[in-house]
């Protein structure tokens, strides 16, 4: 029998080097942009109990588990999202933080769904947070943070729209239409836009409203909440306002959303939405049994979309290749023109390690020719030719062209230091 060879599982990744390189760009990006708002990172575990997904989304997400009995007979789950586990790190450790808590996370998710452009298996998701505060100052300066991650992945105002909502205009609308299985209602303009308009208007029908009558209030400007007015005013001032639109269309199906819900879009609507999030107060009262009752509002942005998004757009591709090509495996490239001068050669890459240079050189013996051409490939931007004339060094900047002699390596560091 032939022997088989290994694959991934279908919906999982492999990251060589240059994939990795690109997910790091990513997340030195969320990073970068979650630290200059305050942001604090934290880390969840990758397996969860089953009951705490459970209580947060009921039967909805039961079909999408990485479920399975481990040896201790627990029924355990691979996190599916982060914010049940954020919930129950905050619910025991919320005293030792001042309010508002803003928190972020970059980790790995799993859901076991077809895989698909954008979407697979296993995923990585950039998941950032404000607990404790109800105003919606807080959805501003989160929907701020969408915003500015968007603009330093290279994105402008004519690629990317935050389209946002608020579950309070839909209430009030139910309230005053007589609709009283208002999850059911929302489930259909949830999906008000991918529908056949005959089936918008059939399901519509069920609550005694026609699809004119509803399209007519969410293409009204005058329903949107107090919240969302509050919130464009808050981005406007930052000069943010632009990329905010009022769509009542936007109603995130899980039931814990309880006011302002926003997803970010590209604009030529290639793909699904690129990120997400609105303010869930009622989730950790709920995952606490009432023991912690802190308003939150958060949003996750994935990273296999944005890196669809990132690739398909040619000045965040720009912007992301730029960064790649300062991120090269080695900064100087010792070449051993002699010899017997390797353990003399070893000694001075060694010492510009600890000087913080990113090194390379050949650990064999390798004709000066090839280990030049290994200094090009691997990026590098100065060689040192250690030869017969120790401890006389030279210095060549292959990027200028130009040559220098050290006989000290102090100085030699020093040069490099500058």
């Amino acid at each position: 029998m032939a022997d088989k060879r290994f694959n991934s599982l279908p919906g999982f990744r492999d990251f060589a080097p240059d994939d990795c390189a690109i997910r790091n760009y990513i997340f030195a990006t969320w990073r970068s942009v979650a630290h200059r708002y305050g942001f604090v990172e934290y880390e969840a575990p990758i397996l969860e109990e089953t009951a705490l997904y459970q209580k947060k989304a009921g039967d909805e997400m039961n079909t999408q588990l990485f479920r399975f009995v481990d040896q201790g007979k627990r029924d355990i789950t691979m996190r599916p999202e982060l914010t049940a586990s954020l919930a129950r790190i905050v619910s025991g450790h919320q005293r030792n933080y001042p309010k508002p808590m803003k928190w972020f996370e970059i980790g790995q998710c799993f859901r076991y769904e077809k895989p698909q452009k954008g979407r697979g298996r296993e995923f990585i998701q950039f998941n950032a947070d404000i607990i404790g505060e109800d105003d919606p100052a807080a959805d501003a300066e989160l929907i701020s943070v969408a915003i500015d991650t968007m603009l330093a992945l290279g994105f402008t105002e004519k690629d990317f729209v935050v389209r946002a909502s608020d579950r309070e205009s839909w209430l009030k609308f139910c309230s005053e239409n007589n609709v009283e299985d208002t999850t059911g209602f929302l489930g259909v303009i949830d999906k008000i836009e991918r529908d056949k308009p005959e089936v918008v208007s059939k399901k519509l029908a069920k609550y005694n409203l026609t699809s004119e009558f509803v399209h007519a209030f969410i293409n009204d400007p005058k329903n949107a909440s107090p919240a969302f007015k509050q919130i464009q005013k808050n981005l406007e001032a930052r000069g943010l306002g632009k990329y905010l639109k009022l769509d009542l269309t936007i109603v995130r199906g899980l039931a814990y959303y309880t006011g302002t819900v926003f997803e970010i879009f590209d604009t030529s609507h290639s793909m699904r939405a690129v990120a997400g999030g609105g303010r869930y107060d009622d989730l950790l009262k709920s995952l606490s049994n009432g023991i912690v009752d802190l308003p939150c509002t958060g949003f996750a942005m994935g990273d296999m979309v944005i890196r669809n998004f990132v690739e398909e757009t040619p000045h965040a591709k720009a912007k992301m290749d730029a960064w790649l090509k300062t991120q090269t495996p080695c900064d100087i490239y010792v070449v051993v023109a002699d010899e017997e001068q390797r353990l003399n050669a070893l000694k001075v890459v060694t010492e510009l390690r600890y000087a913080g240079h990113k090194v390379e050189y050949a650990m064999t013996e390798t004709k000066f020719n090839k280990q030049f051409k290994t200094a090009e490939k691997l990026g590098a931007t100065k060689a040192l030719i250690i030869g017969a004339e120790f401890p006389e060094i030279q210095l060549k900047n292959l990027t200028e062209r130009s040559e220098e002699i050290f006989t000290k390596i102090d100085a030699l560091i020093e040069t490099l230091n500058q």
